[in-house]
C-alpha cells in the first residue's frame, strides 16, 4: 500500500469512528444537559473533519511534477494541515465562549447509566483510535496524521476528565461542567496553536533535524576517498520530497572524471539510504601547508563560540588562503571573527586571508 493510500485509510477509519461518537455525544448531552458532552462531541466532529481535510490535501499533493510545478505539490500537505489547526482554533476559542458563563450559572445535568457507559466507551475508543493514528503518522512522516491522533489521545483524557466530573456530580451535587468546558477549550486552543507553529516551521524552513544530518554526514564518510562533510542543507518540498546539497573534501589530484564518479557514487548512496536527492560539491584537500591549517585550527579552538572550520585552501600563486567558518548565532560573530583572523595573520603574515561567514543550519 502507497503512502498516500495508507493516509486516505486511516482517515476514513477517523471519519467513521468520529462521526459515530458525535452521534452517541451529541444525544448524551443533549439528553443529560451536559456542556461538556456536548463540546465533547463537537470537537469529534471537528476531527472529522480534519480527516477529511487531510485526504482531499494528501490527493492534492500526490499530483505528479508539472512544467508550472517541477518540484511537485507535496507542500500541499501543509497547507491542509494549517486549515486543520484553524479548525482546531475555531472550535476551542467557541468552547470557550460557550463554557465561561456556565461557570457562573450553571445548569443542572441529569446523567444516566446509558450516558455513563456510552462516555466510557468513548473514552476507550479515542484512546485506540489516537494511538493507531499517530502510530501510522510517524511510520509514513505525516504531520496531519500525528497531529490527529495526538488530538485524539487527548480527546480520551478529557472524556475521561468528563466522566469522573460526572461521577462527582452524582455523588455530591457539584456541577463541574463549566469549568470542565473551559478547561477543554484552553486545551483545544493550545493544540491548534501547537500544531499551526509546527506546520508554519516546515513551511519557512526549519533546522534540520540534528539526528538526521550526522546520519547523512556520517554516510558520506563511509566513501573511500572523502576526508570530511560539510555544509549540508536540505530543502523540504513536502514530507517525502526532500533535496538538498554538501561539500566534501577530497584530494586535489583527483581529475574531473574521478570527482564526477565519487559524486555520483555518494549522491546514489545517499538516495538509497534516505530518499534524499543530494547535489555534491567539492572542497579540495591539500597537506602541503598542513602546519598553517594547524595553527588556525588551535586559534579557533580557543574560541568556543566557533562551531567549525572547513574548506581550507591555500593558493600558492596568490599567496591567498580561504576558509569557510560557523560562528554560533548567539554569539558576537563580528567579534570572534576579527580576533581569529588577526591572529592567524600575525601568525602567517606572508599570506592574505578570505574569511567566508558560513551558518549553522545542521549539526
Amino acid at each position: 500500500m502507497s503512502r498516500q493510500d495508507k493516509i486516505v485509510k486511516t482517515s476514513i477509519i477517523g471519519i467513521v469512528v468520529n462521526l459515530i461518537l458525535v452521534a452517541f455525544k451529541a444525544v448524551v448531552g443533549i439528553v443529560t444537559n451536559s456542556i461538556a458532552i456536548t463540546l465533547d462531541a463537537v470537537n469529534n466532529l471537528t476531527d472529522a473533519l480534519s480527516s477529511i481535510i487531510t485526504i482531499i490535501g494528501t490527493k492534492l499533493a500526490g499530483k505528479a511534477p508539472d512544467k508550472d510545478h517541477p518540484y511537485g505539490y507535496g507542500r500541499i500537505e501543509y497547507f491542509s494541515s494549517v486549515i486543520i489547526a484553524a479548525i482546531v482554533l475555531w472550535a476551542g476559542v467557541t468552547a470557550f465562549m460557550e463554557s465561561w458563563p456556565k461557570i457562573f450559572t450553571p445548569d443542572v445535568t441529569n446523567y444516566t447509566t446509558v450516558s455513563l457507559i456510552i462516555i466510557a466507551v468513548a473514552v476507550v475508543v479515542k484512546f485506540v483510535l489516537g494511538q493507531y493514528v499517530k502510530r501510522v503518522g510517524e511510520d509514513i512522516n505525516s504531520q496531519a496524521l500525528v497531529a490527529s491522533g495526538s488530538d485524539a489521545f487527548f480527546d480520551a483524557i478529557l472524556s475521561l476528565s468528563t466522566l469522573v466530573a460526572a461521577i462527582i456530580s452524582i455523588f455530591f451535587n457539584i456541577s463541574l461542567e463549566g469549568i470542565l468546558g473551559v478547561i477543554i477549550s484552553i486545551v483545544i486552543i493550545k493544540a491548534s496553536i501547537d500544531m499551526l507553529r509546527e506546520t508554519l516551521d516546515s513551511m519557512i524552513g526549519a533546522r534540520v533535524d540534528s539526528e538526521l544530518s550526522r546520519k547523512i554526514k556520517s554516510s558520506i564518510l563511509e566513501v573511500p576517498g572523502v576526508y570530511g562533510a560539510y555544509d549540508l542543507s536540505l530543502h523540504n518540498y513536502g514530507p517525502e520530497d526532500m533535496q538538498g546539497s554538501v561539500h566534501v573534501e577530497i584530494d586535489d589530484s583527483l581529475t574531473a572524471l574521478d570527482i564526477q564518479k565519487l559524486s555520483r557514487s555518494i549522491s546514489a548512496k545517499i538516495f538509497k539510504e534516505f530518499s534524499i536527492i543530494l547535489t555534491v560539491g567539492i572542497y579540495a584537500h591539500n597537506d602541503t601547508y598542513s602546519n598553517v591549517r594547524d595553527d588556525l585550527y588551535h586559534i579557533a579552538s580557543k574560541y568556543p563560540e566557533v562551531l567549525e572550520i572547513h574548506g581550507f585552501i591555500v593558493y600558492e600563486e596568490e599567496k591567498l588562503i580561504t576558509f569557510d567558518i560557523i560562528v554560533d548565532f548567539d554569539a558576537d560573530r563580528e567579534s570572534v571573527k576579527e580576533k581569529i583572523l588577526s591572529e592567524i595573520k600575525a601568525k602567517h603574515p606572508e599570506f592574505n586571508y578570505v574569511m567566508i561567514d558560513d551558518y549553522d543550519v545542521s549539526d
